[in-house]
């Protein structure tokens, strides 16, 4: 029996050294804040997208009898050459993801420039699933202990929630999902876990990829209400740091390789939870107030702080109209 994966973050950098820790050479994600196709096309070349989104919870997540909502079901496909799997455990669907369009992307694969190094640890994996059935080669990752370990790693640490025992069931929060695309043998494939088999959605090149993809999940956004903004869009493409040197580019290789500093001190944060560090200060805080003004100081200075905690919600909320803070994503 598998053990327990835990929820990850939507975020480039969690993403970049996931694969990184499993022996992924020479690729990165990077964030895509728009959908305009040249966006994606700069990035080139691309290897597939992982989208995330609120899976519907008040809507079929199919349309009826065994059709998708956009796109045909490939049975077929999936019985061959593409490797895809169906999503077996919860938590799992991000890490599911990635693997989706990396094991495509392999010696294997048609297209000379986007062939990936996967490493020995995912070669053997596919190695091992990829003549099982979509059912099985779910189950296969779910009980793989190393990509699950690397999984949990990156999961943020909280005193306050296990996420090994969080009911999936449980409606009370949003659920979110990841799902990948990809282009593979001249089609636009949509490779969810949840779904019974890889969506096609029709020819598609790698130089064509940044237009098709955009084009279809501009529509899957569309089904959603106005007021539905959670999506995040993440492209995986090559190390960036690559074309810096191919280059020459001494500008783009320093930004790069600051932002994988910043990608590897952000990912170190994530394993440590800061409650008892806080304690420790607010402590600290209090027994000099209370040593510098006595009690009436130190009732003083909770009310003056509590005055200006709320002249800035009033502040916040008046420059956002009334909504509500950020939301943070995870699947």
């Amino acid at each position: 029996m598998s053990g327990s994966w835990n929820t990850i973050e939507s975020d480039a950098g969690v993403f970049t050294y996931l694969l990184t820790n499993l022996g992924v050479r020479n690729v990165q994600f990077e964030e895509l804040l728009t959908l305009d196709p040249s966006s994606l096309a700069e990035l080139h070349p691309v290897y597939g997208v992982i989208f995330l989104f609120k899976y519907p919870t008040d809507a079929p997540y199919r349309a009826t009898g065994d059709k998708p909502l956009d796109g045909t079901f490939d049975h077929s496909i999936a019985e061959n050459k593409l490797f895809f799997a169906a999503q077996t455990i919860p938590n799992a669907c991000g890490t599911q993801a990635l693997l989706s369009v990396l094991l495509n992307k392999t010696s294997g694969s048609d297209d000379e420039e986007t062939k990936i190094d996967i490493g020995p640890v995912l070669k053997d994996f596919r190695d091992f699933t990829i003549d099982l059935p979509p059912e099985f080669r779910g189950e296969a990752l779910s009980n793989s202990d190393v990509i699950r370990d690397t999984h949990n790693s990156f999961a943020k640490s909280s005193p306050f929630v296990d996420e090994t025992t969080r009911n999936p069931n449980d409606e009370t929060e949003d659920a979110f999902h990841f799902i990948a695309y990809t282009p593979f043998n001249g089609t636009l494939y949509e490779l969810d876990g949840l779904q019974p088999a890889p969506i096609s959605h029709g020819p598609c090149t790698q130089e064509s990829f940044p237009e098709k993809v955009m084009e279809v999940i501009q529509r899957r956004i569309a089904r959603y209400g106005d007021a539905e903004i959670r999506f995040n869009l993440l492209a995986m493409t090559r190390d960036l740091r690559i074309r810096a040197r191919e280059l020459g580019d001494v500008e783009l290789l320093e930004r790069e390789e600051q932002k994988r500093r910043d990608w590897q001190f952000e990912n170190a944060l994530r394993k440590h939870n800061f409650v008892g560090f806080a304690g420790e200060v607010l402590k600290g805080v209090v027994e000099y107030r209370l040593k510098e003004g006595g009690e009436e100081g130190y009732k003083s200075w909770v009310g003056q702080g509590k005055q200006k905690m709320v002249k800035r919600i009033e502040e916040r909320r008046k420059g956002r109209g009334g909504d509500g803070g950020d939301i943070e994503m995870e699947g």
